[in-house]
């Protein structure tokens, strides 16, 4: 398989992940949802994983992991700023 599938198909399980933060979802809900299969699913679970992207709860199911809730702080803090920024400029040039 081409790195960019490969890829492809990582990124879908990161995004199946969404929606499922407080309960967790299984390896095999997430194989139905997107026509794979469990030993697929498990493997580019693992590659997330490794990345502290997605992890794996008690119970077995997974969640998104907190590399990826700090990438969405850290997203989202930024953004702040440059609202804030944007409202300051927008503030200095509507008094003229």
């Amino acid at each position: 398989m081409s790195t960019v599938k490969s890829a492809e198909k990582v990124l879908k399980v990161l995004k199946a992940l969404r929606g499922h933060s407080l309960r967790g979802v299984t390896n095999q809900d997430l194989a139905k949802q997107l026509n794979e299969s469990p030993a697929q699913i498990h493997r580019q679970l693992q590659t997330l994983i490794a990345e502290g992207l997605a992890k794996q709860e008690e119970d077995g199911s997974y969640t998104l992991g907190t590399a990826f809730v700090q990438i969405a702080k850290a997203h989202d803090t930024e953004m702040e700023r440059a609202k804030a920024r944007i409202a300051e400029i927008e503030q200095r040039t509507s008094t003229y």
